[in-house]
């Protein structure tokens, strides 16, 4: 057996961390789209927060890159991260401010660690380079 067949990770590991970055990137496109877009439920829920529309915007577009960005073979651990710093903001604003379930949040983020976690080689290869 090879060294690189050792190092490989089971089959199903691989598929299954596709899954996740699939549904993620499903559930941010989605999230992402609706706020560019200009839903009004979500147009009203930042309006809430205080920080003005670009706020709305920026989230929006954030969450679209993350999406992009975590189905990028190369690039999965980066959109993760990027993820993941959004869904912190997102619990902390439902705890603090807009109240609400923080749940769907946590769960967006804790799906986020698990593939920054699984690709954690691409942050660190980066980090040698700097």
């Amino acid at each position: 057996m090879s060294l690189a067949a050792a190092s490989a990770p089971p089959r199903w590991k691989s598929a299954g961390l596709w899954v996740v970055r699939g549904l993620l990137a499903l559930a941010f496109a989605g999230a992402g789209g609706a706020k560019l877009y200009g839903v009004p439920m979500l147009v009203e829920e930042f309006q809430h927060i205080g920080l003005g529309q670009w706020f709305r915007y920026l989230t929006g577009a954030l969450e679209v890159l993350g999406a992009i960005l975590i189905l990028a073979p190369s690039l999965a651990a980066f959109g993760a991260v990027l993820l993941i710093c959004i869904m912190i903001g997102a619990t902390v604003t439902h705890l603090f401010v807009i109240g609400g379930s923080a749940v769907p949040a946590l769960v967006l983020l804790a799906l986020s660690a698990i593939v920054a976690y699984a690709k954690r080689d691409q942050i660190a290869s980066l980090a040698k380079n700097l």
